[in-house]
Order: structure tokens, then sequence, then C-alpha cells
């Protein structure tokens, strides 16, 4: 898969499947807009890649604007940015509630809508892929908020592939299964608590963030031409079983 010529924006480029999507892309000839909240991430990947640079939260609604406005009509959005509260049914709050959707479902959806105006403009064309998770589709404990921003951006992504489609743009989700990331080291760090999940596995492991961003650039390419409005699982087997 070879992207010379063309664009990328990721957000949550900073670290995990974010970093490593904008390493992938760069290496195989993209340009890269990476957004990420931190700037010392940012500095540190642009100094990698040499990728253009947003810092904003993308908890806030207009900055979200400001950032997709700013990195213009490229050819493909990967929307990567995300995070987690570790709350359980009876112990979920309003700002855990409001930090989780806001920033993994809202400013998703917000991002996919300037994103598409701006190819729209320029006539159409592209690709987006949505990261979502296996904790959309099994109830994983003290996971709610999250669980419920990753399903209803596999929703939501069903909607954005009909209404965008006319328009050339393809719209997918990933689905990963626990990857070793540092939100996923928070969530999984006990030992009593992941090895149940691993034994699920059939694989027998965890995911790489580099083999999630390998799925990510398939879904993007033209190699995936007729590929859209699917959610397509990097679980090692888990959802199989």
């Amino acid at each position: 898969m070879d992207f010379t010529g063309k664009s990328v924006i990721v957000t949550g480029a900073g670290k995990g499947i974010g970093r490593a999507t904008a390493q992938l892309m760069s290496a195989r000839g993209a340009d890269v807009v990476a957004i990420s909240r931190t700037r010392s991430d940012l500095d540190s990947l642009a100094a990698e890649i040499g990728c253009r640079i947003i810092a904003t939260d993308l908890a806030d609604t207009q900055s979200t604007r400001g950032a997709l406005k700013e990195a213009g009509a490229c050819d493909y959005l990967v929307n990567s940015a995300g995070i987690n509260v570790l709350e359980s049914v009876l112990d979920m709050t309003e700002s855990g509630y409001e930090a989780v959707l806001g920033t993994n479902l809202r400013a998703a959806l917000i991002a996919c809508q300037e994103f598409a105006r701006a190819r729209i403009a320029v006539g159409g064309g592209g690709a987006i892929v949505n990261m979502t998770s296996i904790a959309g589709h099994r109830g994983f404990q003290d996971h709610l908020c999250y669980a419920a921003s990753k399903a209803g951006l596999e929703g939501a992504s069903r909607v954005l592939a009909k209404e965008l489609g006319p328009h050339g743009i393809r719209v997918n989700c990933v689905a990963p299964t626990i990857t070793l990331t540092e939100l996923a080291a928070a969530a999984w760090s006990d030992p009593e608590k992941s090895a149940p999940m691993m034994v699920r596995h059939p694989s027998g492991r965890f995911a790489s963030a580099e083999e999630v961003a390998g799925s990510i650039a398939l879904l993007l390419s033209e190699d995936s031409a007729m590929i859209s409005g699917i959610v397509l699982p990097v679980d090692g087997g888990f959802l199989a079983v």
C-alpha cells in the first residue's frame, strides 16, 4: 500500500494507536497532519516523521472544528483520539460521562463532519476510519461510558457511510481488542483482571499498536475501494468464541 501524494489527518496522534498510524502512513508516503492535546508528544512525532502538527483539546467542540479546518482538505481521516474513565455503573459521574463521550464520540463526529465538508468542497472522495473497540460488543467491568461511546460511534459510522457514500467518501471502523497502549495499561494492569481476558483470545495475546495501524491503513487504501460501513475487529479471534 503506497500513499505517496496523499494526505491524512490523525487525531490522537501523540500516543498509542494514533502515533503508530501516523508513523506507518508517513513511512508509506503520506503527508500526515497530527492532532493531539499534548504538544510535547506532537513535537517528538514531528521530529521523527516530519508531519504537520496541531495541538488542541478535542473535548472542546470549537477547538475540534478549528483543528479540522486548519488541517484542510486531506484525503483521509483517522479518528484515533480516545480516553477512558474507569467507573462502575453505580459510581458513574456526570464528569466522567462528559469526558468520555465528549472525546470519543462527539469529537469524532465533528471531525467527520468537518472532514466531509472539506472533501465535498474539492470534489469529494476520500476515506475515514473511526477507532472503536470490542468493548462496544461485549460488556466489560467499569467500561460503561467507554462502551457507550464506542458502540455509538459504530452506529454513527454506518450513517456516515450511507450519507457520504454518494460523495465518494468511504467510512469504516476498526474495533481492536486490548491493545498495549498507555490507556490499556491503566485499565488492564491487574493480572487478576487481564488473565481471564487473555485466555479468551485464540491468538493467545493482546494486540500491538502497529498491528491495529496496519488494519487502518488497509481500510484507507484503494485495496478496500468497495468496503464501506463495516466494523473490522482486530481482536485475535476474541469475538469469534
